[in-house]
């Protein structure tokens, strides 16, 4: 292996590791004019940042270029945003420097053991803001001796509400103090850090400038609201992805995903900030050793995550912003393999997802949730796939087969194997049509228009400010999708442009129980042909405008 500006030991460490060659970031990082300089770095997440930073810092650790000293106060300090993140870093430079005496403290963990480590001396010490900081205020952590500062994922800390006890860690440390600052995105909030904490920084990219992550196919599927879930099920059965990690805003949506997966049959587990270490710890091992192979997390649970057999990503919740879009994605893609990443868009949030893809230099695929024609097709292929796939077997297993073949036909043999095959998967689901391509994006005139009705009127206190809402919300419409409102004595009836009619009706007989009703007993069905003159009035639907306060009667 030929790498050069390196020390022979932290060389002779990569070449057991199995490294040809050097990442882009590492190799710049490592390059002659970055040689004792301040870095601000941005780079994607999988592209080797935790080993670039760790041989930058060589100069500051390594004594003469080669070995280290005693292990007293640390010579180097490495914060993170999550736990998991800052035990991974741990991990991987603990091959990377197999001498040095290496300190984890980071919240969930032993505190009294952290400090004893610290007490014994160590060389570096890796952890989340929090808790590095209350070891200083306790004095644990004596920062007076830090030759190198890395902040790991600085853009995330600053977001999570980090950055007071970012400064006053760093504030504690000798003002010499080389200063790494590593994101794979670079807001402002991170470059007014870099001005105030580093001196003549060196700036390094290799962020693409076509694409967010080269080895990421992004497809983007748009859904009625009411479908998400459905959508999720019918990703996961057509990808079939050997581990996959479905995002979601909430701690609340993050629990409601992974009990309805559950649920349906596919080994799940959950991630955020309502589990404990422990919990978290069993759900990740759980995703190594394959008895899981969904993972259902918020954003900042899933922080730090590697899993080597994530291939799938999907979006259930579209991200805030590009940065956070990027973030999740980069989970999979990593280390040279490829990754799929799928965003479930609601109709009506498709432009602004549009928007967001274009800032990101993302080229999505855009298209429709897999039909259940479609995954079938998929099982078939893999059944096909893994049966006829060649297998050792023993005399105890012949025995068996020629038992059955004395007992059944060969055709009935292996169709009881595929029906068992088929038995172990979860069961895809029909999604609500849309309307035609044509009418997409499109709202057309009231001159076309199918009646609907319902079983409430003016005995119940019917009022179009409150019934509005209501078919929105069975129904999967927008307000200007509801025409004329007639309330009668004991029922209801609406207009529907004709062609939204078929998907309208099938959106209420979704959210509706078997007797057709949802769970204030109220009904929505079709009218046959236009109502019948009546002299109950005809509530229009009319543009918004401000509402005057009315004048008080005298």
């Amino acid at each position: 292996m030929e790498i050069t500006n390196l020390p022979a030991a932290l060389s002779r460490a990569l070449e057991t590791r199995g490294y040809a060659a050097l990442t882009p970031v590492q190799a710049e990082v490592t390059a002659e004019a970055a040689h004792g300089r301040d870095l601000l770095v941005s780079a994607q997440t999988g592209s080797g940042k935790t080993v670039a930073f760790g041989l930058a810092i060589a100069e500051q650790l390594l004594a003469q270029g080669e070995t280290l000293p005693p292990p007293g106060a640390p010579l180097a300090l490495v914060i993170a945003p999550t736990r998991e993140l800052a035990l991974q870093v741990a991990k991987e430079l603990a091959w990377l420097y197999a001498d040095a005496r290496i300190a984890t403290c980071v919240g969930g963990m032993d505190a009294s053991r952290e400090r004893r480590t610290l007490n014994q001396g160590v060389h570096i010490v890796v952890g989340t803001p929090g808790r590095l900081r209350d070891h200083a205020e306790r004095g644990a952590l004596n920062l007076s001796q830090i030759r190198a500062a890395v902040l790991d994922e600085a853009d995330e800390m600053l977001d999570m509400g980090f950055r007071d006890d970012l400064e006053a860690l760093l504030d504690q440390t000798p003002n010499e103090r080389r200063t790494l600052l590593l994101s794979a995105t670079l807001p402002r909030t991170i470059v007014a850090l870099a001005k105030k904490y580093q001196r003549d920084a060196l700036r390094i990219s290799t962020v693409s400038e076509q694409r967010g992550h080269g080895d990421i196919t992004y497809r983007a599927i748009t859904v009625s609201p009411s479908d998400i879930e459905h959508a999720v099920i019918n990703l996961l059965r057509f990808y079939e992805a050997e581990t996959a990690i479905l995002f979601c805003a909430t701690r609340d949506n993050v629990r409601h995903l992974h009990a309805g997966l559950v649920e349906r049959g596919f080994a799940a587990v959950a991630l955020s900030g309502e589990h404990s270490q422990n919990e978290r710890n069993h759900a990740l091992q759980a995703l190594r050793d394959r008895r899981a192979r969904v993972c259902v997390a918020t954003d900042v649970a899933a922080r730090g995550i590697d899993l080597p057999t994530l291939s799938l990503v999907i979006h259930v919740e579209i991200p805030r912003d590009a940065e956070v879009l990027q973030h999740r994605s980069g989970r999979t893609g990593r280390a040279g393999k490829k990754g799929t990443a799928v965003l479930i868009v609601p109709y009506p949030r498709r432009r602004r997802v549009e928007g967001m893809l274009r800032g990101a230099r993302i080229a999505a695929e855009w298209g429709e949730v897999p039909s259940v024609e479609a995954i079938r097709a998929k099982d078939r292929e893999r059944l096909l796939e893994r049966l006829l796939a060649p297998v050792e077997v023993d005399d105890d297993d012949r025995a068996l087969a020629a038992e059955l073949l004395a007992q059944r036909t060969p055709e009935e043999i292996a169709a009881a194997l595929v029906a068992a095959q088929r038995a172990s998967l979860p069961a895809p689901e029909e999604m609500i049509e849309r309307a035609p391509a044509e009418q997409k994006g499109h709202r057309p005139g009231f001159d076309d228009v199918v009646w609907f009705r319902m079983n409430i009127g003016r005995r119940q206190n019917a009022d179009a400010r409150w019934i509005l809402p209501l078919l929105c919300r069975r129904g999967h419409v927008t307000k200007a999708e509801i025409g004329a409102i007639r309330i009668g004595q004991g029922e209801t009836q609406f207009q529907v442009p004709r062609a939204l009619a078929q998907r309208f009706a099938a959106a209420v007989r979704a959210t509706a129980n078997a007797d057709g009703e949802d769970e204030s007993g109220v009904r929505i069905e079709p009218l046959d042909g236009a109502p019948a003159p009546t002299r109950a009035p005809v509530q229009q639907r009319r543009p918004y405008t401000a509402q005057r306060t009315p004048r008080p009667r005298r």
